[in-house]
């Protein structure tokens, strides 16, 4: 557990999102400086060089993408959905909802990532290595079965989940630790038991109707997927001592009762102190030891096995930090390989422990293999 293969293809740069006022495409024509939009390429541009070039590339296995097939993308999404999206590209484009646009050039990128993300998740599959990362864009973990939302088209993680789960897998384990609910992939396994899908996100609810998904602890599944989605909205400026609290005490004691023949941790950068999407104040410190924390789990639960796929993260620099951070964790080297040039800010978890505490209590209550009781 050494290395990480790392899956890329170029193409996904062609998904162009635009400039304007953060992510609505519009000029309201009294700025003379449009920013980007936020999901943008140059965000993936640094992921990529700091892994090509940053002190843990001796680590790295690169690996080359290929699109996915239609077949496989109905594994997790409708009929009606992907033919509504290959419509869309075939008239140029539209704006699918609130700050997602569907452009030239963006449903060849979806595809391509898409793909990726199944490759990368047949490599470990098929015994060729314990760890692989799906640097990928456009992100994934908001694209529902039949719906856009959150800069997302498709699936990426729930389609990797999908060939796990055709392979031979009883039991996967879902880890998204983006700011961000990941409703889509929750929505996909909702009434599933075998699959948990645990989100730690910052506690923003709905969004409209794209996202009509709370992210509450309330929403636990439905049928035989009922206590299998496990939410934890944390407050703003939980940071890092307070995350790894919700580790330890609720995803450590929910993995182990759950068991599970393949972790997907799910990441975005969004989570950190200096990003523009989220309020969180996670530092690369923290990001490395939510990935220690994983190693642990799934040296212990999985044989090793952990699929990382990337969804936000928009700091165009500090994203690039907490990755080379998070899959320090990971590898669980012994020493950081690279130091923070940015992490000053003072922490105080006291709220964000009651939270988690409060949280605690109720799926002790409510989740049906957590009857036992939490560790």
């Amino acid at each position: 557990m050494d290395r990480i293969d790392v899956f890329w293809h170029q193409g996904m740069l062609n998904h162009d999102t635009s400039s304007g006022v953060f992510d609505t495409g519009l000029d309201p024509g009294f700025l003379d400086v449009l920013e980007k939009h936020p999901e943008n390429p140059d965000r993936i541009k640094n992921m990529l060089s700091i892994l090509k070039r940053g002190p843990i590339s001796p680590h790295i296995s690169w690996h080359t993408g290929r699109p996915a097939l239609i077949p496989e993308l109905l594994k997790f999404h409708t009929h009606e959905y992907i033919n509504e999206l290959i419509e869309a590209d075939r008239n140029g484009g539209k704006m699918l909802c609130a700050g997602t646009f569907l452009k030239p050039g963006s449903w060849d990128a979806a595809v391509l990532a898409a793909g990726t993300t199944i490759s990368a998740m047949k490599h470990i599959l098929d015994g060729h290595g314990k760890i692989a990362y799906a640097l990928v864009r456009p992100p994934g973990h908001h694209a529902q079965p039949t719906q856009a939302d959150g800069y997302c088209f498709l699936n990426n993680a729930g389609l990797s989940v999908q060939l796990a789960l055709g392979s031979g897998c009883q039991k996967v384990v879902v880890i998204d630790i983006d700011v961000h609910y990941g409703n889509g992939t929750a929505e996909g396994f909702y009434k599933s038991n075998n699959v948990l899908t645990i989100s730690l996100h910052m506690n923003h609810g709905s969004w409209g109707p794209s996202h009509p998904q709370s992210g509450s602890v309330d929403e636990l599944g439905e049928e035989k997927g009922f206590g299998f989605n496990m939410n934890i909205p944390l407050p703003n400026g939980t940071g890092d001592r307070g995350y790894v609290h919700a580790m330890t005490e609720l995803v450590v004691p929910a993995v182990q009762k759950f068991g599970a023949d393949m972790i997907v941790l799910v990441i975005g950068q969004d989570s950190s102190a200096f990003d523009p999407n989220g309020r969180q104040c996670l530092t690369m410190e923290g990001y490395r030891e939510i990935g220690r924390i994983v190693h642990s789990l799934a040296a212990r639960q999985s044989g090793g096995r952990v699929l990382i796929v990337q969804e936000g993260g928009y700091h165009v620099t500090y994203s690039a930090y907490c990755l080379h951070a998070t899959l320090e964790g990971v590898l669980n080297l012994p020493l950081p390989l690279l130091s923070d040039p940015i992490a000053y800010y003072p922490e105080d978890e006291a709220f964000a422990v009651k939270v988690i505490e409060c949280i605690k209590q109720h799926y002790k209550d409510t989740l049906p293999f957590f009857k036992g009781g939490l560790i």
